[in-house]
């Protein structure tokens, strides 16, 4: 085990990023005060924010890096560009959830829930079956330890779990009355 803990670190900072997410999306989209294209609008600004972080950043440190060269292989273009696409319709798969889920009566705060949970205990586990078909074991699928499968079911039932028994959500604070000037 290296003693450079830098990886974990950063992996959770993406936890923390990503498990705010579907919070700061759900709302984003409630936000724009529109039933029918408020999820557009929301993905819109998903773009705009995806534009300054992925393309301005990155753009900005390779034009100050002292060794920068502009030759990209191809592989690990279209490879970045196809991992870039399915983030972003990873993301307005997001929405399309939150939305229909909002449609058919849920509470903004079970459709949150169970989007997300679903969205983020699942990824891992198609994260590690395309790993392992990608680049499979040394001796094959029976080198496949027990402990792995057995990870992978739990995820899969802590997700099931955590979707079906999620908290009731309570009532919505109630709205301030005001009071107008010819009433004082």
């Amino acid at each position: 085990m290296t003693k450079n803990m830098n990886w974990l670190y950063f992996a959770l900072i993406s936890v923390s990023c990503w498990g705010l997410y579907g919070i700061f999306l759900h709302a984003g989209q409630a936000g724009m005060a529109d039933k029918e294209l408020g999820r557009y609008k929301a993905f819109l600004f998903v773009g705009i924010a995806y534009f300054l972080v992925a393309v301005l950043a990155p753009l900005l440190v390779l034009l100050m890096s002292k060794n920068m060269s502009w030759s990209m292989p191809p592989k690990g273009m279209w490879m970045s560009l196809l991992a870039g696409t399915l983030g972003a319709f990873g993301a307005f798969g997001v929405l399309l959830a939150m939305g229909s889920g909002a449609k058919a009566g849920m509470p903004p705060a079970v459709v949150a829930v169970s989007v997300m949970s679903i969205i983020f205990a699942g990824a891992p586990i198609v994260n590690a079956i395309v790993s392992i078909a990608m680049h499979p074991p040394k001796g094959g699928l029976a080198a496949i330890p027990w402990q792995f499968v057995a990870g992978i079911l739990i995820a899969a039932t802590g997700t099931y779990m955590v979707t079906k028994f999620k908290p009731t959500p309570g009532a919505p604070p109630a709205k301030p009355v005001e009071i107008s000037a010819s009433e004082e």
